[in-house]
């Protein structure tokens, strides 16, 4: 089983930035830059919801459109990490944020709870204040 360890999260500034990243806490045979690395996030009361994925290996990248332009997906093979960079946040960005391991190939798909990720993270809360 391979975990998934989010980190980054916090109290956040309306226009601010923040970094968010998904680890692995010891040597894990689940190299990132062949499968599936999505982000999720979900809002209270809200579902789930798949803002960015990236399948490193093949230059994929997906980004809702609540997201796009200000928040950018990417991987570090050499350290086998998973980023999210978000700029011009607001409280909307206000969630429990998630990582996700899956297939390469459900980057050619609508990140989604529906599909069967392999791994999920425990989550890292971000809150946005005005």
């Amino acid at each position: 089983q391979v975990q998934l360890v989010e980190s980054g999260g916090g109290s956040m500034q309306t226009g601010g930035s923040g970094l968010l990243s998904c680890t692995t806490p010891r040597v894990s045979r689940y190299p990132f830059n062949v499968a599936c690395m999505a982000w999720f996030r979900q809002a209270p009361g809200k579902e789930r919801e798949g803002i960015a994925s990236i399948y490193s290996f093949v230059d994929q990248t997906y980004y809702s459109d609540s997201v796009k332009g200000r928040f950018t997906i990417s991987v570090d093979s050499e350290k086998n990490t998973l980023d999210l960079q978000m700029t011009d946040l607001t409280p909307e960005d206000t969630a429990m944020y998630y990582c996700a391991a899956g297939p390469g190939h459900y980057c050619f798909l609508t990140p989604s709870t529906d599909l069967s990720w392999e791994h999920w993270g425990q989550g890292t809360q971000v809150t946005v204040s005005s």
